[in-house]
């Protein structure tokens, strides 16, 4: 399994030319998680080859409008489209209330399950995990309730020597049970154990942090601390951090003090004011803290 990030959209609270705001899809495998899901993100889910029909998880930071207005679209598109499967939905408890509201104005009902969970955004909590990946909140400091996600793979199963599975052939029932940590025993009785016929998975599980609308606070630093790509909102420059801070938003100088102090691997930025034509002076302003700072575009791609 391998992490990939699609930017989508990367723009804050007003699109300008062919930037939009908040939408990130999280591929894993076969499958997306979608986070945040802005005005417009289906356009861009299109021109990036993303189907839709593949999101299985939609995670929303808060709900501020550019984090969440094209939801209800995506939802609409997806019952149009005939969806059956279940879709799981992350987020405010108040959106639940604004999906059912929306659905029965239109005398709705979809083709599919939608199972809601509610996050609570003061709280770091574990919201989903699976044999192969788990995600947690991040309570973030903003002007509503706002959660960021850590997203982490968990270490792979145990690889079978080469020289056992040419001696026994082991079936399909005994590998998967050996690699859920079980001895082998042959057809006369003999046991091998586990770890004379295994060995660990080189693999180095990968982690992605989403840290959306908020001010400074280095009270992120214990969740996200050594992850592979951490997503930090820059919506300001540091001339501006006065009215950064006074909109509980962060500065590009700011992320990357938090990237540095989090040690992480590699920083995006992002959440860009409408006033930055040029991403270049955001960009260098994070770099010249943290040197691997990348600043996000639609339609990149990035390997986690």
């Amino acid at each position: 399994m391998s992490l990939k990030l699609h930017v989508l959209g990367c723009g804050s609270a007003t699109p300008v030319g062919q930037r939009i705001s908040s939408a990130f899809a999280l591929r894993k495998e076969n499958e997306f998680f979608l986070i945040d899901c802005s005005e417009g993100a289906q356009m861009h889910m299109k021109a990036n080859g993303i189907r839709m029909q593949k999101i299985s998880r939609v995670f929303i930071s808060h709900l501020h409008g550019d984090h969440y207005f094209g939801l209800i679209g995506l939802l609409s598109s997806l019952h149009l489209f005939g969806r059956t499967e279940p879709i799981h939905i992350y987020g405010p408890n108040l959106l639940k209330k604004i999906i059912d509201i929306q659905m029965k104005a239109g005398n709705t009902h979809l083709s599919f399950p939608l199972h809601f969970h509610k996050i609570k955004a003061n709280k770091h909590s574990l919201i989903y995990h699976d044999d192969e990946i788990s995600i947690e909140t991040i309570p973030l400091v903003h002007s509503i309730p706002t959660s960021g996600f850590v997203f982490k793979e968990k270490p792979h199963k145990p690889n079978l020597n080469k020289d056992f599975i040419e001696k026994y052939d082991p079936s399909v029932e005994w590998i998967l049970r050996i690699k859920a940590g079980e001895d082998f025993v042959d057809e006369d009785g003999n046991c091998l154990s586990n770890q004379e016929i295994t060995s660990p998975s080189t693999y180095k599980p990968k982690s992605f942090a989403y840290c959306s609308d908020t001010v400074y606070t280095e009270s992120v630093i214990p969740y996200i601390k050594n992850v592979d790509l951490l997503y930090h909102e820059a919506t300001f420059m540091e001339n501006m951090k006065n009215i950064a801070h006074d909109k509980l938003h962060a500065t590009a100088s700011e992320a990357a003090t938090i990237a540095k102090a989090a040690n992480v691997k590699r920083l995006l930025i992002g959440h860009y004011s409408a006033r930055y034509a040029s991403l270049e002076p955001l960009l260098n302003e994070a770099r010249a803290i943290f040197p691997h700072t990348i600043a996000a575009e639609e339609g990149m791609v990035l390997d986690i």
